[in-house]
C-alpha cells in the first residue's frame, strides 16, 4: 500500500502534503526532523491520509491536493462527508 497524507503544524499553522509507502515511519521522520521541508517547523499532526494500491495512484492523490490547497480540500471532504 502506499499513502497520501496531510498533516499540520499548530505552532505554523501551516499543512505539508506527501506521499509514501510507509506513514508511520513517514510520520516519525517529520516529527524528528529528518524531513528538510518540515525541520523546525513541528509538532505536526496527522490530519488526513488515504490509502492506494499503487505509488502513482497515491502521487496523483498528493497533486490534487496541492493544485486545490490542502486548507480548501480538507473543507471539501468535511462538506461532502
Amino acid at each position: 500500500m502506499y499513502y497520501t497524507y496531510i498533516i499540520y503544524s499548530d505552532r505554523l499553522c501551516r499543512y505539508y502534503v506527501g506521499s509514501t509507502k510507509d506513514l508511520e515511519s513517514r510520520l516519525l521522520r517529520h516529527q524528528n526532523n529528518h524531513t528538510k521541508s518540515t525541520k523546525g517547523k513541528g509538532p505536526w499532526r496527522l490530519v488526513l491520509s488515504f490509502s492506494f494500491p499503487s505509488r502513482s495512484e497515491a502521487v496523483k492523490m498528493e497533486m490534487k491536493i496541492k493544485k486545490r490547497g490542502a486548507k480548501r480540500f480538507i473543507e471539501d471532504q468535511k462538506q461532502s462527508g
